[in-house]
């Protein structure tokens, strides 16, 4: 069955789902849509009936459809278990989980379009000011990141050991973005070092925004 992927080439929830899918060797047609263009084409009738949070990304296979990138990324695991994304103990794998659950879940969302949108548009915030709502809660929760994984003995290369796992599908988009609106990295010696390790692998290298069909 073929994989469709509703995406935008800039949300990194989407990205997440575009790594996880290299990682595991799939397959997948891109259908683009803007969240900006038109004032959002993710709140298209035809789009909010897939998914009624009007929120990228949406992944479809035979005919039915996932509408959370985490939700994504565990079917996949479920789906094609290998390479695996999740490391094999439990106590390890829910290691990995609360990194990925970490970022998605207590960062990426202070920082969504759709915040952003509710800080401009409708309580007038500058776009000084709203520069300066990302970057806190992303310094925030990057800290507290590069502290755990600076101290935990399970850590490689990547997040957790020497292979990619859920973790750094979640981790890179994120730095992706805190670089996008200039968050200084430095302070972050351990997660930068992760990226660039990601960085070297071509499974991270087809996720990114510039590599796909519509960025621009």
């Amino acid at each position: 069955m073929t994989i469709h992927l509703y995406s935008y080439f800039r949300s990194s929830a989407s990205y997440r789902v575009r790594i996880a899918l290299n990682l595991k060797g799939q397959s997948y047609d891109t259908v683009p849509v803007h969240l900006v263009n038109n004032g959002g084409e993710q709140f298209a009738p035809a789009f909010s009936a897939l998914n009624p949070q009007s929120l990228v990304p949406v992944m479809e296979e035979d005919g039915r459809h996932i509408t959370q990138s985490l939700a994504m990324l565990e079917y996949l695991e479920e789906r094609f278990p290998t390479p695996a994304l999740l490391p094999s103990g439990l106590l390890d794998r829910a290691h990995v989980r609360e990194i990925s659950l970490a970022i998605a879940c207590d960062i990426h969302p202070l920082n969504n379009l759709r915040v952003l949108r509710m800080l401009k548009q409708e309580l007038g915030v500058s776009e000084e000011v709203k520069q300066q709502w990302i970057q806190h809660w992303v310094k925030l929760g990057f800290a507290a990141l590069e502290q755990q994984l600076a101290a935990s003995p399970q850590r490689g290369r990547f997040c957790f050991g020497d292979t990619p796992t859920m973790a750094d599908c979640c981790l890179i988009p994120q730095i992706f973005n805190a670089r996008r609106f200039e968050v200084d990295m430095t302070p972050y010696p351990t997660l930068a070092a992760i990226d660039e390790a990601c960085g070297q692998l071509k499974a991270f290298q087809l996720a990114q925004p510039s590599a796909q069909p519509d960025a621009g």
